[in-house]
């Protein structure tokens, strides 16, 4: 009888273990999914004159990729985003963040721009509308301004052709 709470502990703390083995550490739950885009009105890197909202992008399913000059692992994902952006299968919005403008397109200089836009989140605060833990982070974005996912992390050539593209075409067929 004395081994009986024991051994009660350690099969209800496997059964934890075992659970939490098979989730996903890169995913993030976001409370932004089936929700409205949240809305922002930042000037475009290459114009800054020129500002763009999830308002203009009404009506395309789009890509909102953070991405900042400073950041490592962005680096990984870019040359991804470039020959995603040759196939023309999608808009990709970049969201800089909490970078400096200079670098940004210094950055976008050398290593190839795959955005349609990208503007500026000097200070951080549309990211942390959007929930960013940092980046890179990607969110698929319905024609209707819905979040529909969030990736978090670098995108893979697998995220891109199991999980991204297929939903992007998905999202397609559906009607505004």
């Amino acid at each position: 009888m004395k081994y009986v709470l024991p051994l009660l502990l350690f099969i209800g703390l496997s059964v934890f273990l075992a659970i939490g083995l098979k989730l996903n550490p890169r995913e993030i739950p976001s409370p932004l999914i089936d929700k409205p885009a949240p809305a922002f009105n930042l000037p475009v890197l290459a114009e800054p004159s020129k500002t763009l909202t999830p308002n203009d992008l009404k009506g395309k399913v789009w890509l909102l990729n953070v991405w900042a000059s400073w950041c490592i692992s962005c680096r990984e994902e870019h040359p991804l985003l470039v020959e995603l952006a040759k196939q023309n299968r999608v808009t990709l919005i970049g969201l800089n963040y909490k970078d400096e403008a200079q670098a940004a397109e210094l950055w976008l200089g050398k290593h190839g721009n795959p955005y349609n836009a990208s503007v500026m989140d000097s200070d951080g605060r549309i990211g942390i509308d959007y929930g960013v833990y940092g980046v890179p982070e990607t969110f698929v974005i319905d024609k209707r301004g819905v979040v529909r996912h969030k990736h978090t992390g670098p995108i893979q050539p697998a995220d891109l052709e199991q999980v991204l593209l297929p939903m992007i075409e998905r999202l397609e067929g559906e009607p505004s």
